[in-house]
Formats: structure tokens, sequence, C-alpha cells
């Protein structure tokens, strides 16, 4: 009889744990680069189902145990960033590591905790809104957000990509995590199972059939384009011994590529400041984009007004010149949070980060190729609302960035498919350029029309179509979702006061 015991304890309770862990582990598989997309549902099956019967208390370790599964194994390249181009020694940065992926490990723990104490952890809609709505905290607001392994990342070439240019990432995620939902509620009600079963169907049925229908169309003929890549270690790209080397590099490319539309060089391409470069190397680039009706977009840092102010900025030469500095600051890389507590912690480490200044809200679109297009640096790109703001007047998107801090890791391919979620936004053409890989041009349906082999240097050519109208999506953003996370938030609140006076009262 002990033994008997002992085995249903373990089945019930820490056989559950361990497949909370394991599920994270397969959440980050569904992801690019392994892009085995069936396991972001039975990832989540196996956590909602392990919630299901939990206490508060266990849901909450659960839904921790599933973030140690998921961000160990899916956000662990920041040790490439911090050990092999921060300086920091092993110890420094696996511990670093540890302790980042530990933070964020405690959204899927809040979820979970949140879900058993408003008793939604058996319910088809409560459970979902809760997931998203702390999916969205994580993403959006806080530390001005990390929205890296969303689900609905992960489901770029499934039926649920149909519901992308209508709701975005997290309405299309609260999609994933109601499949979800419905799934584990057919193994627990089989009495119901047949239109619970009916509900899944659906919502993948009609998934595949708005995959169909096109929200964009074409204004303009096509245009030629270049994404030159670099390919500079990031350990020697700063380097002074370098700095006049890079530059020949990236305007002998180009000058193989005049002619073209547009030409477009990664993030920080060149390693100095506007003002050291302006005279001797940017207006004769300026000159020759202009005679050879080129428009070129080239990514350097800015000095500002005062010694204070660095921004990490776009600019374009060509027939019309123009300026944009990055908004979105990376925390901890190109501004520090928690001052002066951050600040003295990576001092005593001996890690130097940047210190950018946001550029803000109120930047006028640039233009290039006769078009103008949104500009995102760097990981600006894995918000959805912000790269909305300019359309529909904007005609495609650029993205320049940087994934060489992260080494041959998975990062970038991650990265990659961040970018390609905001094409199906949008409905619009993406050029992205980066200095190590992954550059690609990506087309309004999230598919990749050209991209280069990373790791080398070479120049990426293709043709784009300027693109005009609107997603519904790209109206609305995703505040139509978030309001009804909110709002279902709130139902299930009021709910669970009233079933818990209905007890006291029994």
């Amino acid at each position: 009889m002990p033994n008997q015991n002992l085995s249903k304890h373990f089945q019930s309770g820490y056989l559950r744990d361990l497949l909370a862990l394991t599920a994270g582990g397969l959440f980050t598989l569904a992801f690019s680069p392994f892009d085995h997309a069936a396991l972001a549902p039975l990832a989540l099956i196996l956590l909602f189902a392990g919630w299901r019967y939990a206490t508060p208390l266990r849901g909450l370790w659960r839904g921790y145990l599933f973030g140690l599964g998921s961000f160990g194994t899916g956000v662990s390249w920041v040790y490439v960033s911090i050990h092999d181009y921060g300086h920091a020694s092993a110890l420094a940065a696996g511990t670093l590591t540890a302790l980042f992926c530990a933070f964020w490990s405690l959204f899927p723990a809040l979820a979970g905790w949140l879900a058993v104490l408003c008793r939604a952890n058996r319910s088809l809609l409560g459970l979902p809104l809760i997931w998203v709505l702390v999916e969205y905290f994580r993403g959006v607001l806080l530390l001005n957000g990390f929205p890296w392994l969303l689900g609905a990342y992960s489901q770029l070439h499934t039926p649920l990509a149909g519901y992308i240019p209508l709701v975005g990432a997290y309405g299309t995620g609260l999609l994933l995590a109601l499949s979800a939902t419905l799934v584990v509620a057919m193994l627990h009600q089989p009495e119901q199972r047949r239109w619970q079963g009916g509900g899944l169907i659906m919502i993948w049925l009609v998934g595949g059939v708005l995959q169909t229908v096109t929200w964009t169309q074409s204004i303009g003929k096509p245009l030629s384009v270049a994404l030159i890549q670099g390919n500079i270690p990031q350990d020697q790209k700063w380097l002074p011994e370098n700095q006049l080397k890079t530059m020949t590099m990236y305007k002998d490319l180009t000058a193989r590529h005049w002619g073209t539309d547009i030409i477009v060089w990664p993030e920080s391409a060149i390693p100095a400041y506007l003002s050291e470069v302006e005279g001797f190397y940017l207006f004769p680039l300026q000159t020759e984009a202009g005679q050879h009706h080129s428009d070129l977009i080239v990514s350097l840092p800015v000095e500002g007004d005062n010694a204070h102010e660095m921004y990490n900025s776009v600019l374009t030469l060509g027939r019309l010149r123009g300026i944009f500095s990055k908004n979105h600051l990376l925390p901890f890389g190109e501004y520090m949070p928690w001052q002066p507590v951050s600040g003295y912690i990576l001092n005593k480490l001996d890690i130097r980060l940047g210190n950018f200044t946001p550029g803000g809200d109120a930047q006028p679109l640039l233009k290039a190729g006769g078009y103008p297009f949104i500009t995102s640096i760097c990981y600006e790109d894995a918000f959805g609302d912000a790269n909305i703001v300019g359309l529909p007047e904007a005609a495609y998107l650029v993205n320049v960035t940087n994934d060489a801090w992260f080494g041959n890791s998975i990062e970038p391919h991650q990265h990659l498919q961040i970018a390609q979620m905001r094409a199906i936004e949008t409905g619009r053409f993406m050029l992205r350029t980066t200095n190590t890989g992954m550059t690609a041009v990506i087309a309004p349906d999230g598919s990749l029309a050209a991209k280069a082999e990373p790791f080398t240097t070479t120049v990426l050519t293709s043709s784009i179509t300027p693109m005009g109208g609107m997603t519904p999506y790209a109206r609305m953003g995703d505040w139509p979702v978030v309001l009804g996370l909110l709002m279902g938030f709130l139902v299930w609140l009021v709910y669970w006061r009233v079933a818990v006076k209905a007890v006291e009262l029994k």
C-alpha cells in the first residue's frame, strides 16, 4: 500500500512537474531553426494539462519549470553576447545568462498561478486569455519588452498564419492557446468532445481559408534591391585599425551595384560617428548614388547636440537624404534600466555596454526607390505596433540589424522568423540586412523571396513590389486584442469572487 501511494503521488505530482519542464524544451523546438511547429500546441497541451488539477502554488511551480525549459534552451544565446563580445568571464557570463533565463521564466509561472487562483485552469477561454495577457506584459510592457518565444511566431507556416493579418502575434497566440485548451478539455470531458473537437477544427479550417485572402495590392513597378552583408566579426568591427578597411569594402561592394534602385547596408555598417565620416566618405557616396539613380540606405552611430546624446541611426543617401534614429532601445544593451544598481553590477563584472538615446516617436518616414518605408533597427522589428506606424503611406519595410553579437547560435534564425511576422502583419515586403546573417527579402505572405548564406561577405540581389492598402491588423494594431484580454481577465476575476461567495454561503 505505501508503494502504491508513492507511485500515485509521483504520477500526479512529480511526473507532471517533469512534463512541464520537458514541455518547455519542446516549445523551443517549434521555433526556427528547428521549425517543428506542431510542438508548440503539444507543449501547451502538456503544460495546461498539468495546471488542470493543480493548486495555485503547484501551478506557479509548473509554469516556472516550463519557463526554465523554454527560455533555458531558447534564449541562452545571450551567453555568446556577454562572454564572447562583452568580454565577461565564463563564470560571470554563465551566471548572468542563468539569471536572465530564470527571470523570464517568472512569466509562465505567473500565468499558472493566476490561472489556478482564478479557477481558469479548467476553462476553455479563461486560461488562453490569461496566458496571452501575461505574454503581452512580458513582450511589450516590462523593461521595454522582450517578445521572444511568443507562440504565434512558430505558426508562420500553419493555418493559424491566416489570422496574423487580422489580429497580429498576440491574437494568433490566443488562438494557439485556445487550441491547446480545447484538446485538454477533450481529454478530460469525453461527453463534450463533439463540440470541442468541432471548435478546434473550425479554428484551423478558418485560418486556412484566411491564408488565401490578399489584403494589400501592388502600387507600382518592381524595384531592384541589393542587400550588402559585410560579415565583419563583432570583435573586429570597432578596432581602429579595421575602420578604413571596413568602409572601403562596403564602398567597393556598393559600386558594383550602382543603378540598383535600393541598396541597403546593415546596422552600424560604418564603424564611426556621422561627424567623422560626413565629408570624405558619405558626401562622395551620396553624389555617386544620385548620379546612378540609386538610393543608398546606410547605418551608423550619430552624436547628439550634447556629450550625453548618442543615436543608433539609419541614413538615406541619393535622391533624397534623411535620417531615422532607433527609438525602441534594448535594455542592458543600449540603455541601463534600474540605475544605479544595474550599472554598479555590470561595472563590477567589468562589462561595458552602450548608452544610447531614443530617437522619439515623431520621426518622419525615410524614402528610397521613390517610396516611403518603415525603418526598424536591430530588434525593433520584434514589436508589431511599432512597425505599423507610417501605414498606409509606407510601401515596404526595412530592417537593419547586427546579429553578429550572437555568433552561430539559434538567435539569428529566431530573429528572422520574427521579421517574417511583421511582413505578414503589414502585407508588405521587408528588406532585412544583417552583418553576418540572416539577410533576406521577405514577401508579404512571410515567405523568403531571397536569402543570403550566413557568415559570408555577399550582396543579395532581388526585387520587391511597392505595396498599398491596409491589413485589419495594420489599421488597429494590438489594442483590440489587449482590451479583449483585459476584459476577459476582469470577467474571470468577477466570476471567481462570485464563486467564492457562493461556496461561503453554502
